[in-house]
């Protein structure tokens, strides 16, 4: 019986050795991950050296994704290479460069039985696991604060005025290195004849386009409070309420529930509820990403509907050189006017309110394509605008393609092409519009730029042509940058027969003064036959 079993070891251990022969991939599993390190456990590590790469699949190709720092007998410690992310019990491999067939060990027979003993004991693991350090989140804050003064003086009777304009803007990531974040993007409009209405309604100066705060409970639970647009569903706009994430990779799921700006001033209206929820999947590829939205969202005024619609959202870049963006947004609710008695009937079939689709192509470096198309309807709110709903649902689907091109042909020379053409069945003609452009950046010796553009417009009730000259010219490594424009403008309106010439004359001036603060001048002049149009731009901006 005894020299059975040794009979018996010395085959299976004869098959493993050929076994290893034929195979040249090590499998091994994800078991731990710290901040630094990533540990991967294997049957045995006697074939990996300290410095060897571990690779994981796709398709079937292997990806470098892994670096053996040390290891033990059954586990390796190791350091990312990629940023490809790993989770537990994901699967590694190590390729072996040379495989050597050892033979096996000649077995004294005085020796056999320790050796069989030896041979099915556990293999235990040397390799003591790091523990995982507490991640010091970083503060960041970042933002700028402006002044602008905008005036308008004119030989007509129009008169003078003056637009002041006060911009604060911040980004306040992980508050005292806290789990707590912020962000605005505050405006302050006033002239000196509407103070009265500002008393009245703060929100006739002040207008709040982002306000919020989020806490992130750790790497798959974030909480919004405030004013915020989400990103993954911007074409339904900001929301003033709350807003909760879970990222469950590859996919996110959300909800949010509160109101929208009041529409008249911008303001904050109650009355105007809303609430939805959205799934998103992101995907990366070696060349590029995938991220799709669908959103379900409702909102009421007073109680009522309002809007009940579905939104869908896809980008991906995952051909090369190929670039896609396209939304859909489609009503469930709906209502239908009645000609016949005037009624208006409820109508909760999907219908297409929304469709934009972007297809962007660079060939090489010097040369990209950009073609999209549009066809949307105006969002309806009912009860916002039941006072002429009537004229609302009358409105025809306004659709619209455009072409862009852009090519490089040398280094500095840039020429650019773009053409639009949007119509409606109502429209007396459709409208068109060319814009061609040559900029070259800084011609030798004179650090001059110059820029010639053309437009070609034609619309229902009019035609026209702009003619545009311009310099631009940096002094003293950036600190101080200027520009010069002329436009010649002739228009035609069509039912008329009146035409339209001006001369338009633009003039900038930049001054860095120091690294973080800056001050802009613009002047724009209007010459007409008769009438003269001025306009001035002051801007002091500090970046912090």
């Amino acid at each position: 019986m005894r020299y059975l079993l040794i009979i018996v070891f010395v085959f299976i251990t004869g098959l493993t050795c050929r076994a290893q022969t034929q195979s040249e991939q090590l499998e091994g599993t994800v078991s731990y991950l710290t901040s630094q390190n990533v540990y991967v456990k294997f049957k045995s590590t006697v074939d990996i050296s300290i410095g060897d790469t571990l690779f994981t699949k796709q398709g079937d190709s292997l990806i470098p994704v892994l670096k053996v720092k040390d290891l033990s007998t059954i586990s390796c410690v190791c350091i990312p290479i990629s940023a490809r992310s790993l989770v537990v019990s994901d699967r590694v491999f190590h390729i072996k460069s040379k495989v050597q067939i050892i033979p096996p060990i000649p077995i004294e027979p005085e020796d056999n039985i320790a050796i069989i003993q030896d041979s099915i004991r556990p293999i235990q693991d040397t390799l003591k696991i790091e523990p995982a350090k507490k991640v010091r989140r970083t503060q960041d804050i970042y933002g700028f604060a402006s002044v602008a003064a905008f005036s308008d003086f004119s030989n007509t009777p129009a008169g003078n005025s003056l637009k002041m304009k006060y911009t604060l803007s911040f980004n306040m990531a992980n508050i005292g290195h806290s789990k707590l974040s912020a962000e605005s993007y505050l405006t302050f409009v006033h002239r000196g004849n509407n103070w009265n209405d500002i008393q009245a309604n703060i929100f006739n100066g002040l207008k709040i386009y982002n306000l919020s705060f989020s806490y992130q409970f750790n790497n798959h639970f974030e909480l919004w409070l405030g004013r915020k647009i989400n990103p993954k569903i911007s074409n339904m706009g900001a929301v003033d309420g709350i807003q909760f994430e879970m990222k469950l990779k590859p996919f996110t799921i959300g909800i949010l529930g509160g109101s929208r700006p009041n529409y008249p001033d911008y303001g904050f209206n109650f009355n105007l509820l809303q609430f939805g929820a959205y799934v998103s999947h992101e995907h990366a590829t070696k060349n590029g990403y995938l991220q799709t939205t669908l959103a379900f969202v409702q909102q009421m005024n007073s109680g009522l509907v309002d809007r009940r619609f579905a939104y869908l959202q896809h980008a991906n870049s995952i051909v090369r050189n190929l670039t896609f963006f396209g939304s859909v947004e489609v009503d469930f609710f709906n209502k239908k006017f009645n000609p016949e008695d005037s009624t208006i009937n409820k109508d909760n079939s999907p219908k297409l309110s929304n469709l934009y689709l972007s297809l962007r192509y660079r060939l090489l470096k010097k040369a990209s394509f950009t073609f999209s198309y549009s066809a949307r309807k105006n969002v309806i709110y009912y009860e916002t605008y039941k006072t002429f709903l009537e004229e609302l649902l009358d409105t025809e689907t306004l659709q619209g393609y455009r072409l862009q091109v852009n090519y490089r042909p040398v280094k500095k020379l840039s020429i650019g092409v773009s053409g639009a053409y949007r119509f409606q069945k109502k429209d007396p003609r459709p409208t068109k519009n060319l814009y061609t452009y040559i900029t070259y950046s800084q011609i030798p010796a004179i650090k001059i730029s110059p820029t010639i553009s053309f437009i070609i417009l034609e619309t229902g009730y009019l035609s026209g042509r702009i003619y545009s000259a311009g310099i631009s010219r940096d002094f003293f490594s950036g600190k101080f940058y200027t520009g010069l424009a002329y436009r010649y403008i002739d228009y035609r309106f069509n039912n008329s027969g009146f035409a339209l010439v001006q001369n338009l004359a633009e003039l900038s001036l930049t001054w860095r003064i120091i690294k973080k603060l800056s001050f802009s001048v613009y002047y724009e002049g209007t010459f007409e036959k008769i009438n003269q149009y001025n306009r001035t731009y002051g801007r002091l901006n500090f970046r912090f």
